[in-house]
């Protein structure tokens, strides 16, 4: 599994490496889920929930999410909505 700053700056996958904004990663990296929301990085955020262990996290970039943007999803929905999951790779590429 890569770590969650990887997670939050990835960027894509290359066979068995993630692929990682060094620069999002630098800046955003330690930044909580709750201040990713707050900055408007909602696909950031939810994957920085997942990568917590904490539910209550996704159920934070839902709240934000929906505010936003007037929706009702639900926060078991939010990986899906934005493309993030857990993974395990090899390695990371930072570009």
């Amino acid at each position: 599994m890569i770590s969650r700053e990887d997670a939050i700056a990835a960027i894509g996958y290359d066979g068995n490496a993630a692929l990682v904004d060094k620069g999002a990663r630098a800046r955003y990296g330690k930044k909580t889920t709750a201040e990713l929301c707050e900055a408007g990085f909602f696909r950031a955020a939810a994957a920085s929930a997942l990568y917590s262990g904490n539910p209550e996290e996704l159920s934070i970039v839902a709240e934000a999410y929906n505010r936003v943007s007037g929706s009702s999803y639900k926060p078991e929905s939010i990986p899906r909505l934005f493309g993030v999951g857990t993974v395990t790779v090899a390695r990371t590429l930072a570009l």
